[in-house]
């Protein structure tokens, strides 16, 4: 494999539609976001993207099937609006300058010939996060920015450098003449991040007009943050008992004058 390469396994027509991407990232906040999506939605895989720029090995499934790293677009026609969404997600992002931008041109040339008019793609924003997790959101349309703004999102801030597929996407969909919108959920990243995927998903269910039951991500939110818990009070007994360790220490030494 020479190039980034595109296997359609299901063709589907649309008029307008929506491209929701979600990599893996920072605290793969987006992958989490585009996976339940998908599988709320009860999305169908319409095509698979395989490419030389992605890591050097395969993934093992259950049944023992070597398989190549892979991203796969989902479709779910939204009869109620009038504007379908195309959903990608996927194992990895390329790992060079030149493979992000290979892989996103390829991406954008399938959004083209399924008449999508507005990329989004998801990500986290490293930050430390108190109460819910904000979103912060950048755009290559004034107008778009506004609609996600009064639905709660926060600007990104200026000079503020989006890496990875979530701002090359974005930012070559605006030279195809397709609208683009990035947003980003606050994470402290070091971990995969629920809370943070469920507030991209309540703002997109907002503004796309799609409902979605959220029961399953708040398993998912109770399970990490009782890991949380308990790794909290590991690190708070390993620094009690280094104290008693120390205070017996210091008993133990004797002063001979």
């Amino acid at each position: 494999m020479r190039k980034t390469t595109i296997s359609e396994c299901k063709e589907v027509k649309s008029e307008k539609a929506v491209l929701i991407e979600g990599l893996p990232g920072l605290g793969l906040v987006g992958k989490i976001a585009s996976e339940y999506l998908i599988k709320q939605l009860n999305a169908v895989k319409i095509a698979e993207l395989y490419s030389p720029h992605f890591p050097y090995y395969v993934m093992i499934d259950e049944n023992g099937k070597i398989n190549l790293l892979k991203l796969e677009f989902y479709y779910w026609r939204n009869n109620e609006e009038n504007q379908d969404l195309i959903l990608l997600t996927g194992d990895c992002q390329a790992q060079t300058v030149e493979g992000q931008y290979e892989v996103a041109e390829a991406i954008l040339d399938y959004a083209e010939k399924k008449n999508v008019r507005l990329v989004i793609t998801l990500g986290g924003y490293q930050k430390e996060v108190r109460g819910e997790p904000k979103i912060f959101a950048s755009a290559t349309s004034r107008e778009i920015l506004k609609t996600v703004e009064r639905l709660g999102a926060k600007s990104k801030f200026s000079g503020s450098p989006i890496v990875g597929i979530a701002g090359i996407l974005a930012g070559l969909a605006k030279f195809r003449g397709i609208n683009a919108l990035c947003l980003l959920a606050e994470t402290q990243g070091h971990r995969p991040d629920p809370r943070a995927s469920k507030s991209l998903l309540s703002l997109l269910s907002k503004m796309l007009q799609f409902k979605i039951d959220f029961l399953d991500l708040e398993k998912e939110i109770s399970k990490y943050e009782e890991l949380e818990k308990r790794i909290r009070q590991m690190q708070e007994q390993r620094i009690v008992k280094r104290r008693r360790q120390k205070v017996e220490d210091t008993e133990k030494i004797f002063y001979i004058g």
